[in-house]
């Protein structure tokens, strides 16, 4: 089931009638900025998870180092 060309044309003359020719720039261009912000947050969890894969993975080279010369210590 797909959306057809009849029903898109209703609910944009429901949403004119809605907000009036007036608002309607005012109001797409408040729903752009709210994309971006989530789009932006979305990019800001993205980039922490990869610091926190990153900080991850040196910890784990750190104690496996720590551990080879713990070994070449005792042996």
């Amino acid at each position: 089931m797909s959306i057809g060309i009849w029903q898109v044309l209703i609910i944009l003359l429901i949403v004119l009638v809605l907000f009036g020719a007036g608002k309607l720039p005012r109001v797409m261009g408040d729903m752009a900025k709210g994309i971006k912000s989530f789009k932006a947050g979305l990019k800001d969890d993205e980039d922490e998870a990869a610091d926190d894969r990153s900080l991850e993975a040196k910890r784990s080279a750190s104690e496996a180092g720590k551990i080879k010369s713990d070994e070449a210590v005792k042996g």
